[in-house]
């Protein structure tokens, strides 16, 4: 994609290629909107061509979309974290997938709330305290509890027994964040002692690969769960970022932020749905034939689960990149030919591509990892890029004030009491 070199701290602005493809029409009209004054354009020292304010550009786009009705249901808020192209997603200008493939979970995290990707790996610290608590929290739970539900009830707990969790200052938020991701994968029951480096710290994946599965780690196969972790870790405005906002926004501290976050990502549409991919996948491999799974959905009116994306028609990436690591970190598992042959069967017949719901229900049945553990990755990821958000909205004078469209009736004259 073409952009203008920038000085730090300068604009990125998009080209004009760039902003006809993003309004839908054809350079032609483009200038047209310049010339009718609907649009301004800007000029670059040194660089040829019209360039242009995406953020200009997405208003107008907004107004297009609004006119022919296609947008009622969409919300747009300023944000410098993570942006969507056709091709995928970059957390602060920097592509995620090429970050999936060279960076850990926690060097894109600290990219996340700072801006700044570290040159070597934070050492995130536990709190003996926190994991104490935590595990006192989670044993009241049902054995049947998915590992899901213990993240979003020892996160409530912890934020209970936290005395600054009402200090929103940037350092004081990321702070509390490294130590609840850390706790959270320390509190669950662990599989296998983990692998501990030269300098006896033990990365996010490969603490979590100890807490799902008891097979010693493979390095490629802990670099495919750091992989997910990184891919996962925001994906813009999704429903349940919309939701830390919104709490943010009203200066709720980042624990009662992540609560609103989770209260979403636990909707069937949202992180939950990797769970039905799960069972997609596992009815597969009962059958050893995808035709039969694939035309109960169809008969009983259902979307295949794990298929498709609004924001990625040509396919979602990050389930592409999900996959190819999968095969390269598992390529003689036995479990990959249900996933292989689902595959098949539904580009056969021209369904929409795998979405990163299949990808990491995908990885979690070919590993052979407990029901869940999807999700779980879901959650865990997702913590980095909710915390992101949350300060972008610490930093703002002002609280969100969304307005509905009433569609009710209304009060008449001889209404009233």
């Amino acid at each position: 994609m073409r952009t203008a070199d920038r000085a730090p701290g300068q604009r990125r602005l998009l080209s004009a290629s760039e902003t006809a493809t993003a309004l839908g029409v054809k350079p032609a009209t483009l200038y047209a909107y310049v010339s009718r004054g609907l649009l301004a354009r800007e000029h670059r020292p040194g660089h040829r061509g019209s360039w242009f304010d995406p953020a200009a550009v997405d208003r107008m786009a907004s107004r297009g979309r609004a006119a022919t009705g296609q947008s009622r249901r969409e919300l747009r808020i300023e944000s410098a974290v993570t942006s969507i192209e056709p091709g995928g997603h970059a957390y602060r200008g920097r592509d995620a997938g090429e970050l999936a493939r060279t960076a850990s979970f926690e060097r894109v995290a600290e990219l996340l709330w700072t801006g700044t990707l570290p040159a070597s790996e934070p050492n995130w610290s536990v709190d003996a305290g926190q994991v104490s608590l935590g595990r006192a929290v989670a044993r009241t739970l049902p054995s049947r509890a998915l590992p899901f539900d213990r993240v979003r009830l020892v996160t409530a707990a912890l934020a209970s027994a936290d005395p600054f969790r009402h200090d929103l200052r940037p350092d004081a938020v990321a702070s509390a964040a490294r130590s609840l991701v850390v706790t959270l994968v320390e509190v669950l029951p662990a599989r296998r002692p983990a692998s501990r480096r030269r300098d006896d710290a033990v990365s996010v994946a490969e603490h979590l690969w100890s807490r799902v599965t008891a097979r010693p780690p493979a390095a490629a196969q802990v670099k495919l769960l750091d992989a997910a972790l990184v891919l996962l870790a925001d994906h813009e405005l999704a429903g349940s970022t919309l939701a830390v906002r919104i709490a943010a926004a009203y200066r709720a501290d980042p624990y009662g932020a992540l609560g609103a976050g989770f209260g979403v990502l636990g909707g069937a549409w949202h992180g939950a749905a990797s769970l039905a991919s799960e069972t997609l996948l596992a009815e597969v491999a009962a059958h050893d034939d995808p035709a039969p799974v694939i035309e109960r959905a169809l008969r009983r009116g259902e979307r295949l689960p794990g298929f498709g994306h609004p924001l990625y028609p040509d396919g979602d990436p990050r389930a592409a990149l999900l996959l190819r690591l999968l095969r390269r970190a598992a390529p003689r598992a036995t479990r990959l030919r249900a996933v292989e042959a689902l595959l098949d069967a539904v580009r056969a017949r021209r369904f929409p591509e795998p979405n990163v719901d299949l990808a990491i229900a995908a990885l979690g049945h070919v590993l052979e990892l407990p029901r869940g553990t999807g999700e779980l990755i879901f959650a865990l990821a997702r913590i980095a890029g909710w915390i992101a958000h949350a300060l972008e909205e610490y930093e703002r004078p002002s609280p969100l004030r969304l307005r509905a469209v009433y569609t009710g009736m209304r009060a008449g004259p001889d209404d009233g009491p």
